[in-house]
């Protein structure tokens, strides 16, 4: 009973702590490696907590392919039927998170698409009439390709310079292919509650990415800084009413945006120290998910171990 008990407790405990570490070493990196690091932890610590529950799941049914009676396996693990059942029982619910958070995220794409029934198309730039001031990049859709979809108010919020880099924001968005990473955020928190502290970091570092390439595509980190800003204001200042939308101009902490383009373009972390503190912060996270992973190995080998011990084989 107690190697399963310790079991449901790492598997309930590593992302509590795993998280900490990723969101740490999110703010040593650059916002392109940053926003990596966080949905690669996202989703490998998501594998790791529904590896553990699928092994519990599965400890009597292993006991029965092992021929050991129900009753015998109960004696010797009194909780293995509770532990199962809840296991199986959160199975389902991420099930449910799962599902729903796929649909959510289609329900936006669906909404955002159909607001771009009566836009006018430049390139790769849809521009619908308007005065609601918005932007945001319009991923790949049903065979159609991305877009980046400003409407003419916020066009007419901004000259034709702030312009030219809230498309190369948005390009930036389409080019990284950042929903992806969007999505597998999300996903992620529906399968662990403690993941979505994650969700809200890669969604700041994705913007800053996205941020930097704009001010690159300019040479002027002061007028990108100033066009975020002007664009930020004129999506606040509007009605709104439309609901969640794709990665935009004006998500995540502004402020804290502008702020970072103001300052010299980021760079890694120099010195041995800093190397040392993100090799050990990225030490910390694959060990994690390396532990949870082979938890669930080990309880296989644990249930043959105890049929051995059991039948005398």
């Amino acid at each position: 009973m107690t190697p399963v008990l310790v079991v449901v407790a790492l598997a309930v405990l590593l992302p509590w702590v795993a998280v900490p570490a990723a969101s740490r070493l999110a703010r040593l990196l650059a916002p392109r490696e940053a926003s990596v690091a966080l949905a690669g932890a996202a989703v490998l610590l998501a594998g790791g907590t529904v590896a553990v529950l699928v092994a519990l799941l599965h400890v009597p049914f292993l006991a029965g392919l092992e021929q050991l009676p129900l009753t015998g396996v109960t004696t010797h693990w009194p909780a293995v039927l509770p532990v199962a059942g809840v296991a199986g029982a959160l199975l389902v619910v991420q099930a449910v998170r799962l599902v729903r958070a796929v649909r959510r995220h289609r329900a936006v794409l669906a909404r955002a698409w159909q607001l771009t029934g009566g836009a006018t198309a430049e390139g790769d730039v849809l521009i619908v009439p308007g005065a609601e001031a918005e932007a945001f990049a319009l991923p790949r859709h049903r065979g159609r390709a991305g877009r980046v979809v400003v409407t003419e108010g916020m066009l007419e919020s901004l000259g034709a310079s702030e312009c030219a880099v809230l498309l190369a924001h948005e390009r930036a968005h389409l080019r990284g292919r950042h929903h992806l990473f969007s999505a597998a955020a999300d996903l992620a928190a529906a399968v662990h509650p403690a993941l979505a502290r994650l969700r809200t970091g890669l969604e700041f570092h994705l913007e800053r990415w996205a941020d930097e390439a704009a001010a690159r595509s300019v040479s002027d980190r002061r007028l990108a800084a100033t066009a975020i800003a002007r664009a930020a204001l004129a999506g606040a200042a509007g009605p709104g009413g439309h609901g969640a939308r794709p990665l935009s101009v004006s998500t995540g902490p502004v402020p804290l945006r502008v702020q970072a383009l103001l300052a010299p373009a980021p760079a890694g972390p120099e010195g041995r120290g800093s190397r040392l503190t993100v090799a050990g912060l990225v030490a910390a996270v694959v060990a994690s998910t390396v532990l949870a992973l082979g938890l669930a190995y080990g309880l296989h080998e644990y249930v043959e171990y105890a049929a051995e011990a059991l039948t005398g084989r």
